[in-house]
């Protein structure tokens, strides 16, 4: 593995995200010295929040999987997850609405969600439950530790027995056509490939590796931080300050100062602050803007879709949503096909619905909920440019919420009290390109070595991380760059990986 050669007694982190509170933990664990400049003034990146009203929103990823990675991270400061967070596991982890009236709990245990499947679809496709839960087990075994947690330095790194395995688990193939093989129900294949988008490739064009997502979100777990999940990287903060680290919060970072290939310091709107190695973390347009180049590539990066999120706080709820409630539309492919290829808003959508207050009410004033509801949408490399949503937000707002009184959330709009709308406009706006806060998508010459490279050719002592950079897009793989960021600077091996160890709430705590 290449490191960062010279001294690296002092790093500077560029973003107190999560994948740079991942790179903080890490590097003060390995004994650097540490500053972490912030543009926002709390900790969080992508997980921020809102407070409005007695209303704490969260304003960025809401399903929290692999809590392992978190427990890697605060243990290398050698602080423990549960001394400073609450994590509530989910049941069921989401619930699966669907057109026709049919309702899935998806559960991560094994002998609760066979039952589900076979009270929902029949006793075969519980077999093939069964099994596809295999495959899947076996596909995150054969990934994890060579393909996920790993840096690479040249494709000749897949070049490893664990590829066999895994063309010999047919994970080269097509997502769609791998969790057909087990499920024939067209309702349950979707459960287990809707996952897909967040890689940002539709299931019928993404590989099979990436059911590795199902796996972490139907059967490693969901959990949920009280607090919000805004509580995990203000935790992951604490916990770094404890160790040592230094953070500037409301800081802009407006240049990196040089000598030959190497950053000598990070300058900001207030200070100028000496370094000997750096991790950004922006995303990759304002990255590379600081580094004054961009790595050249065959291809132009291709972005996923984006994401149009209402976040409503209202005077009621509806008990029939859980934490996470995904409402399928009756259109499937299609929407792939509007989302990625011509640019349309989704004519029959799908949708995230998150009830933050089902597990923790004090997230709203006492008899009050927050709905955070996700609409995907074209970026703006395919779909409407940011001059047009301008002028489609309202109308966009106003059809999501009438799609959500036609799926039972009757009244929702006289029950708003407090509403925010954050479309890729705002994406934009935060330095993320295309209008999307998912980044580069996943495709084939996106992923693994042929990822942007979270070391860059021309600069010695600068490292990067985030969801542009490897392994990707997602909670658990941001939090794995910061670790492997740390890692190129420190030389340190990641331990090998198993199956991950279920996080068990703090004692006396609700579940």
């Amino acid at each position: 593995m290449k490191t960062v050669p010279g001294p690296s007694d002092h790093v500077v982190v560029v973003g107190a995200g999560l994948a740079g509170l991942s790179a903080a933990l890490h590097l003060l664990g390995a004994g650097r010295r540490v500053t972490v400049v912030e543009r926002d003034a709390l900790p969080g990146g992508r997980a921020g929040r809102l407070d409005h009203g007695g209303y704490r929103i969260d304003t960025g990823p809401t399903v929290l999987t692999m809590p392992d990675l978190v427990e890697d991270a605060f243990a290398a400061v050698g602080d423990k997850l549960t001394e400073r967070l609450d994590l509530i596991p989910l049941h069921p982890a989401y619930r699966a609405n669907f057109a026709d009236g049919s309702t899935l709990d998806v559960h991560t245990g094994a002998e609760a969600m066979e039952a589900e499947v076979e009270r929902f679809a029949g006793a075969r496709e519980a077999v093939g439950y069964r099994r596809l839960r295999v495959w899947l087990e076996k596909l995150y075994r054969a990934q994890m530790n060579k393909f996920i947690d790993a840096n690479f330095d040249s494709p000749l790194q897949l070049l490893h027995p664990d590829l066999a395995r895994l063309a010999a688990l047919g994970a080269f193939g097509r997502l769609d056509h791998a969790i057909g093989r087990f499920v024939h129900d067209e309702r349950l294949q979707r459960v287990f490939s809707f996952q897909a988008l967040y890689a940002g490739v539709p299931p019928a064009r993404a590989l099979a590796a990436y059911a590795v997502i199902a796996y972490m979100d139907t059967i490693a777990g969901v959990y949920f931080p009280r607090g919000g999940m805004h509580a995990l990287p203000q935790a992951m903060a604490d916990a770094a300050a404890d160790a040592g680290a230094t953070f500037h919060y409301g800081t802009d970072v407006t240049r990196l100062e040089r000598s030959g290939d190497r950053i000598t310091a990070v300058v900001t709107d207030h200070d100028r602050i000496p370094c000997d190695a750096v991790v950004l973390t922006p995303d990759l347009p304002v990255t590379y803007g600081l580094l004054g180049h961009a790595p050249r590539r065959p291809l132009a990066l291709r972005h996923s879709p984006s994401a149009v999120v209402l976040h409503l706080g209202t005077d009621r709820t509806w008990p029939e949503l859980a934490h996470h409630t995904i409402s399928f539309g009756a259109a499937w492919k299609s929407t792939f096909h509007e989302l990625t290829r011509t640019g349309d808003l989704m004519s029959d959508p799908s949708l995230l619905i998150t009830r933050p207050t089902a597990s923790d009410p004090a997230l709203a004033p006492p008899g009050h909920h927050l709905h955070y509801v996700l609409a995907p949408c074209p970026n703006t490399e395919v779909g409407p440019d940011l001059q047009a949503w301008g002028q489609l937000a309202p109308r966009y707002r106003d059809s999501i919420l009438s799609v959500l009184e036609a799926r039972g959330m009757t009244g929702v709009e006289d029950a708003i009290e407090h509403e925010t709308m954050v479309t890729p406009v705002d994406w934009a706006a935060q330095g993320h390109a295309a209008g999307t806060p998912f980044s580069a998508a996943h495709t084939f010459p996106q992923t693994g070595p042929f990822r942007p490279r979270n070391l860059v050719r021309g600069t010695a002592n600068a490292v990067l991380a985030g969801c542009g950079t490897t392994p990707g897009v997602g909670v658990p793989t941001v939090l794995i760059s910061g670790k492997l960021a740390a890692a190129r600077i420190t030389g340190a091996d990641a331990p090998r990986r198993s199956a991950p160890t279920p996080i068990r709430p703090a004692k006396g705590t609700a579940s």
